[in-house]
């Protein structure tokens, strides 16, 4: 059935935008009248004004958790669906989820599907959120969807959390670097090279004046430069070769590159077990899954995969063939498909593999840290060479 955006104003007074799904223009205005709503503009289509808040208004992850965890809670003490959103749109979890919360109380009071109205809002509640939230509804068992998707959404956002947090102080060193070596080549260099004879000059100094120069003189040209260069870059990742490439990359990067994988690999398999765990069948669960690796390479594997099961294959054959999944869990999935226990066996992986992921990353920010003092102190090194070499060689002349 279309989809009809509306504004209209209720008896009070207050302005309500929304979107409602209905057989024709008159049902729609028939089933605004129900919710006792004054009709100000009807038009078929989903405007981008209806859900305004939603999409242009960020709502944050752990509220997402929160209100699927708090759903799940209602509906199990059997509160009723429009009782639950009611709720939970005046929790003050946060405002744009509150009035996305109230959006959906109306889509569904107008007979519309939670999974259908959680869909019209691709940019707050994810496509696999809402393919799973309907898997629920059509096969009884919504409240321990809501629960499972509170428990996923947490862990994704745990390992996010432990990914960014390791990086900030690597990405404050790199900053304090590269704060240093332009001070030096902009302010301290000019000045120490007007005591300097030229003829004191080896080829590091003439070096070292050279970029310093190029740097104070160019400074736009440089700026310009490294524009065009990031955007040219990042128009060609936007691209399907470019991205596909970009992404084998972050793959196959050394050190990041294992760490990069195995996210991703977790996440498909906390996403498949979870859907298999709530009676989604094995071919749609590895659709809806196949997207939410987050990279295209994998998709593709899993596209492949899905193909392979198709024909009656198992899963773990074309996921070994890859090259992408480790030896240690293929055959997890292997043994976990001939004891028809999959869907246990994926979640158990994620989870282990997570933590191991975790110690990984601590390990490579360890084995970063260092890396990035030592090339720091190289060049600060470099550059205190090349302007205390002809001091010396001054010194030593006069005397």
């Amino acid at each position: 059935m279309p989809s009809f955006s509306y504004k209209a104003m209720r008896q009070s007074g207050e302005a309500v935008t929304g979107v409602l799904t209905a057989e024709n223009y008159q049902v729609a205005l028939r089933m605004l009248d129900e919710q006792a709503l004054y009709p100000i503009n009807v038009s078929e289509g989903i405007g981008s004004g209806t859900s305004a808040m939603g999409p242009r208004r960020r709502v944050k992850g752990s509220h997402l958790t929160t209100f699927y965890g708090q759903l799940a809670d209602l509906l199990r003490a059997g509160v009723p669906m429009m009782r639950s959103l009611d709720v939970l749109s005046g929790q003050g979890s946060g405002e744009a989820l509150s009035l996305i919360v109230k959006e959906l109380r109306e889509d569904v009071a107008g007979g519309t599907s939670l999974g259908d109205a959680m869909g019209k809002h691709p940019r707050v509640f994810s496509p696999l959120h809402a393919s799973m939230v309907r898997a629920g509804e059509q096969g009884g068992f919504l409240e321990d969807v809501l629960a499972r998707v509170a428990v996923f959404c947490e862990k994704q956002d745990e390992l996010r959390n432990k990914v960014v947090g390791a990086l900030i102080y690597p990405a404050i060193l790199v900053m304090a670097g590269v704060g240093v070596v332009t001070l030096l080549m902009v302010v301290v260099v000019p000045e120490i090279g007007k005591f300097l004879r030229p003829e004191t000059f080896n080829i590091m100094t003439v070096a070292v004046f050279a970029a310093s120069d190029f740097i104070r003189e160019r400074y736009v040209t440089l700026a310009f430069g490294g524009a065009v260069v990031a955007v040219a870059i990042w128009s060609y990742v936007k691209t399907a070769h470019g991205r596909q490439l970009f992404e084998r990359f972050k793959l196959r990067a050394p050190l990041l590159g294992r760490i990069v994988t195995m996210v991703a690999i977790c996440r498909f398999c906390r996403i498949l077990g979870t859907m298999l765990h709530n009676g989604v069948p094995i071919l749609q669960a590895l659709k809806i899954s196949k997207d939410s690796a987050g990279n295209v390479v994998l998709a593709k594997v899993i596209e492949n995969a899905t193909d392979s099961v198709k024909k009656g294959a198992a899963l773990s054959a074309p996921l070994e063939e890859s090259g992408l999944f480790p030896p240690a869990v293929v055959n997890m999935i292997a043994v976990a498909e001939e004891s028809n226990n999959l869907e246990t066996v994926l979640v158990q992986i994620a989870d282990t593999q997570e933590a191991r992921t975790a110690r990984q990353v601590d390990l490579a920010v360890r084995v970063l840290e260092p890396i990035l003092l030592i090339m720091m102190a190289a060049m600060v090194l470099c550059i205190a060479f090349a302007l205390l070499l002809p001091i010396l060689t001054m010194g030593t002349a006069v005397q």
